[in-house]
């Protein structure tokens, strides 16, 4: 195992950037950056042993200040979408930043966490990032949060997200990588295939808000409890996936306990990769890059929609304004006040 840096530039406002590589046994080896703390890039092992790059990005960190599509960023502290930008908490109505028509995504284009210039400690394995927030954005609270990049000998990629804020905040993290296992420059992935282990899922209205139900995916195209290549019913006669352009949903997570249980799994039969995804949250948002703004990315490859697909371990969208949803309020000087500490793994063979 080991860590290593490099420089990637210069921030907005004159600070280091680094690049961190962390490699393990196999040759499998990720790298991030302290700006947003990005997943950059990921190479993993086909089925010849072969290493690729199987996330989507650039290759500098100017491009990242732009970063239209999030690819490979830590967004927060609220993930996806707060319906009409505002909330309440303990009575208090707080009021977001109206970015995605009337409702509020990803908190900030600008000044999320995926634009932050993080703090980085290093071990022989892992990579922790940290940042201190204050109450800014229209979330309350002084928070201090960290996320954790962790790549095992098994091939696994771990990110441990711990938060702590003085006043019941929202803390809703998670990284918005795009993954084509094919690798980041070999087109689209309408070939892969994916299963969830996901019995129901939390419709929209137009803007991507939940309406509050939890629905079976049972005889619909959301039915995604076996195997199944994602191409087949993404462009179905189907209003949830013509509201989103396809794939696009919270699907909810059978069983969910807190405790960490396997949610997902993506095979890819040109390269032979395999994507087995864990997590300890209620929800997965499946996206399959219906809307990725065409430009060109890492060795000058040009994507386009749906070159790669996000599963985006969550609390629900919009959880907030619904009392049936899991809650993401943590923090308070409470002694029972919630601890927000996850963790999600992405397993490759």
């Amino acid at each position: 195992m080991a860590v290593t840096q490099e420089s990637f530039g210069k921030s907005r406002d004159g600070r280091d950037l680094h690049l961190y590589t962390i490699t393990n046994k196999n040759g499998m080896k990720a790298k991030v950056t302290n700006l947003g703390a990005i997943l950059v890039e990921l190479w993993v092992p086909d089925k010849s042993g072969n290493l690729q790059d199987i996330v989507l990005g650039y290759e500098s960190a100017d491009r990242y200040y732009k970063n239209p599509s999030f690819f490979g960023a830590t967004v927060g502290p609220s993930a996806n979408r707060i319906g009409n930008a505002s909330y309440e908490i303990d009575g208090m109505n707080y009021e977001l930043d109206v970015n995605d028509g009337p409702n509020n995504l990803h908190s900030h284009f600008e000044l999320g966490y995926h634009k932050r210039v993080w703090d980085a400690e290093t071990t022989d394995n892992s990579v922790t990032f940290s940042i201190y927030d204050p109450a800014t954005l229209g979330f309350p609270g002084n928070k201090d949060v960290s996320v954790t990049y962790t790549v095992t000998d098994d091939n696994e990629l771990k990110l441990h997200y711990h938060g702590t804020s003085d006043q019941p905040t929202i803390l809703n993290l998670t990284n918005h990588t795009y993954f084509n296992l094919d690798g980041h420059d070999s087109g689209n992935i309408l070939d892969h295939e994916i299963e969830l282990k996901c019995a129901n899922y939390t419709p929209t209205i137009p803007g991507s808000i939940p309406t509050g139900e939890i629905a079976p995916v049972a005889g619909t195209p959301m039915d995604l409890t076996t195997r199944k290549r994602v191409g087949d019913d993404i462009d179905k006669d189907f209003e949830q996936l013509k509201l989103a352009g396809g794939y696009d949903h919270n699907f909810c997570i059978d069983g969910y306990d807190g405790k960490l249980r396997q949610c997902a799994t993506v095979w890819a039969a040109k390269s032979g990769r395999v994507m087995k995804v864990y997590t300890d949250l209620p929800g997965v948002q499946f996206y399959a890059g219906n809307f990725i703004t065409p430009e060109d990315g890492k060795t000058g490859y040009h994507y386009e929609k749906r070159s790669g697909l996000c599963l985006e371990t969550q609390y629900y969208p919009d959880t907030i304004h619904h009392d049936n949803f899991p809650s993401c309020v943590f923090g308070g000087e409470d002694e029972d006040a919630r601890v927000y500490d996850t963790v999600t793994v992405y397993a490759f063979e």
